[in-house]
C-alpha cells in the first residue's frame, strides 16, 4: 500500500522544502508541485515529493485517520 502523508511545510528553498511529519523534518522535493507552497502550507508528500497543497483541517483529519489506522495494528 502507498500512501501520501500530510506534512506541514517549515521552509521552502528553491526546489525543496523542509517539512514535518509527526514531529520528525526531513528534506523533499517540490518539482512535482506547479504552485509551489509557502511556510505554514500543509502538502501531501508520497516518496520524498510534494504532490498537492491540502489546506489545514483536511491535513489534520487524515492525520487522525493515519493514527487511529496505526492503533489498530498494534
Amino acid at each position: 500500500m502507498c500512501l501520501a502523508v500530510p506534512s506541514k511545510v517549515i521552509s521552502v528553498q528553491d526546489n525543496t522544502a523542509v517539512i514535518d511529519v509527526y514531529g520528525a523534518q526531513r528534506t523533499i522535493s517540490l518539482l512535482l508541485m506547479e504552485d509551489k507552497p509557502a511556510a505554514g502550507d500543509y502538502v501531501l508528500v508520497h516518496a520524498g515529493f510534494a504532490i498537492q497543497k491540502i489546506d489545514e483541517d483536511y491535513a489534520k483529519e487524515t492525520m487522525i485517520l493515519l493514527d487511529q489506522f496505526t492503533a489498530l495494528q498494534e
